[in-house]
């Protein structure tokens, strides 16, 4: 049986782009953590989006998680100081003791007079935890 293509309509191409996944992780950009450009530091971005994975992994492996590896990271907008940063997260593959999940970083800036300024993606990346034990080692993830 042929799986039937899905199309999108018309109202979600105009549509503004949203989020993906579940919000795991929201906080301030604050001045302390710019680089030389006034704009916040990559480090930064990357060290938070590394706490709303391991976030979105410990719930799946009903426990500690270690990062393993970052396969895949592309920033596309700078971030401004003061903006609200929100890190979305979704498993994507769960193995024997990895767990896969792509994290999006959306930021959004207030205007002056209080209005919600525009919301911007500006980072993306897939992530790979293992779920350990107790004593740092390996673990399988639960299965049921």
């Amino acid at each position: 049986m042929k799986t039937p293509v899905k199309t999108r309509t018309v109202s979600a191409i105009d549509e503004a782009p949203r989020p993906s996944g579940e919000l795991a992780l929201q906080t301030i950009a604050m001045p302390k953590d710019t680089n030389a450009n006034g704009d916040i530091f990559g480090g930064w971005l990357l060290s938070q989006m590394d706490l709303a994975g391991g976030i979105a992994a410990a719930k799946v492996a009903r426990g500690r998680v270690a990062t393993v590896a970052i396969d895949r990271m592309s920033f596309m907008v700078p971030v401004q100081v003061g903006a609200v940063v929100s890190c979305y997260t979704e498993v994507i593959s769960v193995g024997r003791s990895s767990i896969q999940v792509q994290i999006e970083v959306w930021s959004r800036v207030s205007g002056s007079t209080g209005e919600t300024g525009s919301h911007d993606k500006v980072t993306e990346g897939t992530f790979v935890f293992v779920a350990i034990d107790e004593n740092g080692r390996t673990r399988a993830v639960p299965t049921s």
